[in-house]
């Protein structure tokens, strides 16, 4: 039995578990909590025709209960027992009982082939987690875990965990378990929502759920075992576990008789509830879908030999049953076109020359037959029962675009390893447990009709930066996204390091397009704005802050919450380009002219470095692919990740833009004539019965045509579109038009100036670097308060630069006026 992405995988197939409680059983002739051989026997046939395929049990088993429960293709999950009701981390002599049950338990079963997994504890009372601390508690269980991998590290191991310590968490369990009894469906529905966020990329299970025929009625019982099993497998769970088998259950030296949880009676007939459960375990996992659109598979690969072949034999074996798959080939040079004609039903496109990732994109849009277009990447590889998921889960919702995991494999390298736990890969941003802000580009998938409405993807994002972007139009158009934690995609992470940081500077560059086209989701110094949580294993800075739970009052609140505080702010700030460039590096060279200053330079030079090994120490790094220099490989990408992304964003941001104005010859010269005119406010006189907004769709037409960077309003903005003339400026147009009777109108253009984020950014770093520098040598000298004067400099540069962008698109707007037989309205023509 393995672990396989967010699910079980037995044999070379997907093993979801179906399972149900059995026991404790009062002691059998051997003194086991067990039943006799005969009853096990008749059981386990009852078992077998229920569909069943695993046995949660609450006392380690014999040999002959597993060997038996093997025959009848059945695997056990065993919960050691041992006295957890103590305040056990307070005595020596529980804490070692503990570790001598599990490691007991792991010697007498762990390599059994009928067990399927070890659970090394079973609900942990919550005032006994506040009262020993949820961080000593979690060490606990991550050791008796380590037992268990230290007497066989193949034998899966988790925890039963329930709503009053959902908080608690171990690293190294192989997937999560929660013990669940929620009697409505959305609450139940929304909760398994919130234990998939809690899970993650591990597999999720539900250990425990059921109804009491006695309290509840039998026929309540099957209406809500039937929804629950349902919507566990509908919502990506590995499996789950109904409690329980039987009414027959031992516990603390006496029969229980007034609860009757089972699907059984004390004898062993079956009850209604068992039927109901035999038939929803026949469905699972793969309960019907509401519909099931074509979906169009869109691959853009550029030179992806490396694993385009295995990307492509994944898309070929999806549980779907409408799909097709589109290779857009952008300019490769390597083998991909000779790979992409290996597969006869994979449409295979190819660009002559590269153009992006964007265009590639858009060409598969535009080939695309789907009613949904689903992306992923050439080094990805898809789980078969990857469409299901994430089509299930578009379908049952209001989304318009849904995305899922992207998983390291479990073959690839212990480089990918750290790669993947290092600054910024992609990830998703979650606002909710449902609603996502951002989808990764490499799992994502949208409603066709809605990629036309945004106008595909913008060809500007050639390398990275386009899901981002999509992503921000599709809710700024109103649209939601949400996500599909079971739909994943494995994904093979950057080998080398050279590699990754290639991978950073595209980042970079996409940043500094990406605040040009949407500055409001950016902050003063240039770094993205979420309002979500980032969902990622990769490290986005130094936590200083521990996690505060609401345990309720008393302790004895049911949903006992985790919050996890953000990384600090002021710390990453220490570890950016603008802080070597401005604080590091002057420190170091002053520090050689002035002694005094070299324990200062010392300490701002190695800030980075000890900040650096701090998030590395902080990185959780899988168990088998973690090495000895894992944590330093970790601490040098993350030194580098932030310095190689700011210079690309710097370069990109001060080099002209690539679709930046490029006015032809005519339109210089009416820019030189055009000196003494007044550029703020514009009027056309309208007679001709053009609307404005057919007015502003002409203009963004010819801005797009002749290759001029801008942005429209999405509606939550006070202009119209905002035109980037160069890195430093940028104008904003407002139009309003004048309705005068018969057919006759007059459209007001008011053009405003300003900076563009880069500008404002570069601005403050400068001053705040002066500010720096006059601040340590200003004391003993004058000289460096002549730097100030470069801030009237800087700001006159900005000033004529905006000016110079007010009045070329004052003349652009003219010129197509004019094309539009629109008369202008001279400002002594008005007063007059």
């Amino acid at each position: 039995m393995q672990v396989d992405g967010k699910f079980f995988r037995l044999g070379g197939k997907k093993f979801y578990v179906k399972g149900v409680t059995y026991g404790p059983f009062a002691p059998n002739l051997q003194g086991e909590f067990f039943p006799s051989l005969d009853q096990a026997l008749r059981d386990f046939q009852l078992l077998t025709e229920l569909g069943a395929n695993v046995l949660r049990v609450y006392y380690v088993p014999p040999k002959w209960f597993l060997d038996l429960a093997l025959e009848h293709g059945l695997r056990v999950m065993v919960d050691v027992p041992w006295n957890k009701h103590l305040c056990f981390l307070d005595s020596d002599d529980t804490r070692q009982e503990a570790r001598e049950a599990v490691r007991t338990a792991a010697e007498g079963c762990a390599a059994h082939p009928g067990v399927f997994a070890l659970s090394v504890v079973n609900e942990i009372p919550p005032d006994i987690v506040r009262w020993s601390t949820p961080a000593a508690i979690s060490d606990f269980i991550e050791e008796l875990v380590g037992i268990v991998k230290e007497v066989n590290p193949d034998c899966l191991c988790t925890f039963g965990n329930y709503p009053p310590t959902e908080y608690l968490k171990a690293g190294s369990v192989d997937f999560y378990c929660y013990n669940v009894y929620l009697h409505h469906p959305k609450p139940f529905e929304n909760y398994l929502n919130r234990l998939q966020m809690i899970a993650d990329s591990k597999p999720l299970m539900l250990g425990e759920f059921g109804i009491d025929s006695l309290r509840e009625g039998e026929e309540t019982k099957c209406e809500i075992l039937s929804w629950q099993i349902e919507l566990a497998f509908r919502g990506g769970l590995a499996g789950t576990v109904v409690y329980s088998f039987t009414d027959d259950w031992f516990k603390e030296g006496m029969q229980v008789t007034d609860w009757a949880f089972g699907l059984t009676t004390l004898e062993r007939a079956p009850k209604k509830s068992f039927y109901v459960v035999q038939r929803q375990f026949y469905h699972a996992p793969y309960f019907p879908l509401l519909a099931y659109p074509k979906v169009s598979v869109m691959v853009a690969s550029y030179n992806g030999e490396r694993t385009l072949e295995l990307c492509l034999n994944s898309l070929q074996a999806l549980n779907y049953p409408d799909y097709e798959v589109i290779l857009v080939d952008d300019g490769s040079t390597d083998r991909t076109p000779e790979i992409g004609r290996r597969f006869p039903n994979v449409r295979y496109i190819r660009h002559e020359k590269n153009m992006g990732l964007s265009s590639a994109r858009n060409t598969g849009i535009n080939a695309a037959e789907g009613e949904v277009i689903a992306f992923t990447d050439s080094d990805c590889r898809a789980d078969e029962d990857w469409l299901y998921y994430l089509i299930s889960d578009l379908m049952n919702s209001e989304f318009t675009g849904i995305g899922g995991h992207n998983l390291l494999p479990p073959e690839d390298s212990w480089v990918a390893a750290a790669v993947m736990v290092s600054p910024w890969w992609p990830a998703h941003v979650m606002i909710t447990d449902r609603l996502a802000e951002h989808i990764p580009g490499c799992n994502m998938a949208f409603y066709k009709w809605a990629l036309e409405e945004i106008g595909g993807f913008d060809p500007i994002f050639r390398k990275a930066g386009d899901d981002v972007d999509a992503c921000w139009r599709m809710q700024q158009n109103g649209y939601k996204l949400g996500f599909s934690p079971a739909g994943f995609v494995w994904h093979y992470r950057r080998a080398t390091v050279r590699d990754y940081v290639k991978q950073q500077h595209g980042y970079g560059e996409a940043e500094a397009l990406l605040s040009r086209r949407h500055p409001e989701y950016f902050n003063w110094f240039g770094g993205s704005q979420w309002h979500g949580r980032i969902y990622s294993p990769a490290i986005m800075g130094v936590a200083l802050r521990g996690s505060i739970i609401y345990h309720g009052a008393f302790a004895t609140g049911f949903f006992q919450t985790l919050y996890t505080p953000p990384p600090s702010l002021g710390l990453m700030l220490a570890c950016t380009l603008e802080y070597h460039v401005l604080v590091a590096i002057p420190l170091v060279v002053l520090s050689i002219l002035f002694r005094p200053l070299v324990s200062t330079a010392i300490v701002a030079a190695l800030l980075p470095v000890a900040i650096s090994s701090m998030a590395a120490a902080q990185s959780e790094i899988g168990r088998r692919q973690r090495k000895f220099w894992s944590r330093p490989l970790v601490a040098l990408l993350f030194f580098l990740q932030p310095i190689v992304r700011g210079w690309a964003r710097y370069q990109t941001g001060f080099r002209a833009p690539p679709s930046r104005i490029r006015p032809q010859e005519n339109l210089r010269t009416a820019l030189r004539e055009s000196d003494q005119h007044e550029f703020e406010l514009h009027e056309y006189w309208n007679d001709k019965g053009i609307e404005r907004t057919e007015f502003l769709a002409t203009i963004i037409e010819r801005l797009d045509k002749n290759g001029w960077q801008n942005k429209v309003d999405a509606g939550w903005n006070q202009y119209d579109i905002q035109i980037y003339g160069s890195a430093w400026s940028l104008v904003q147009l407002v139009t309003v038009s004048e309705t005068l009777g018969h057919g006759k109108q007059i459209l007001r253009c008011r053009l405003m100036p300003g900076g563009t984020l880069f500008s404002k950014v570069f601005f403050w770093a400068v001053v705040g670097g002066e500010l720096v520098i006059i601040g340590f040598l200003g004391q003993n000298s004058w000289w460096p308060y002549l730097l100030l004067l470069t801030v009237p400099l800087f700001v006159w540069f900005l000033a004529k630069n905006q000016r110079d962008a007010q009045r070329l698109i004052a003349v652009f707007l003219d010129e197509l006026a004019a094309e539009l037989k629109l008369k202008k309205i001279e400002p002594d023509q008005k007063s007059a």
